[in-house]
């Protein structure tokens, strides 16, 4: 994805997402929003992680690019965790809408390691990558553990 790409994703995204919780029709409209944000993330972050564990050829530009991509979209589908959108096509396990603040605080934890990733991207170190990958990872992990159904 070249620079201009990432900056029309970001750009249309920020334009959908502006107020995103009022954007919502129906509880399966947040949802379809969320899962199709985290599913970008995971993509752009996933490419990432393939490098740093060298199942992946080592593209700094492409690392970058990715990382900066799972930055921004980290930020997106918290909104769509509304009153209503627990039930239906969800793997959301319900103790997360009773535990919202706990919830938060692993989203909170998650996007300060993805601008962490973002930036050891950005300065192409594959090392520092590895590192920001491994510990992003586990806060993406740690939150699943504790709120998503397999």
């Amino acid at each position: 994805m070249n620079a201009f790409s990432s900056v029309a994703v970001a750009i249309t995204a920020l334009a959908v997402t502006l107020p995103a919780s009022a954007q919502f029709a129906k509880p399966e409209d947040a949802i379809k929003y969320r899962k199709s944000a985290l599913f970008v993330m995971q993509q752009n972050f996933g490419r990432v992680a393939a490098m740093a564990a060298g199942k992946a050829p080592f593209d700094a530009k492409v690392a970058a690019e990715s990382a900066a991509v799972a930055e921004y979209m980290s930020k997106l589908p918290w909104a769509a965790f509304g009153e209503g959108t627990e039930k239906g096509d969800t793997r959301a396990k319900p103790e997360l809408w009773k535990e919202s603040a706990k919830f938060h605080e692993y989203a909170d934890k998650m996007q300060a390691e993805m601008s962490k990733l973002a930036l050891a991207a950005k300065a192409g170190n594959l090392d520092g990558i590895k590192t920001a990958v491994g510990a992003t990872g586990g806060a993406c992990k740690s939150c699943h553990d504790a709120y998503r159904k397999e």
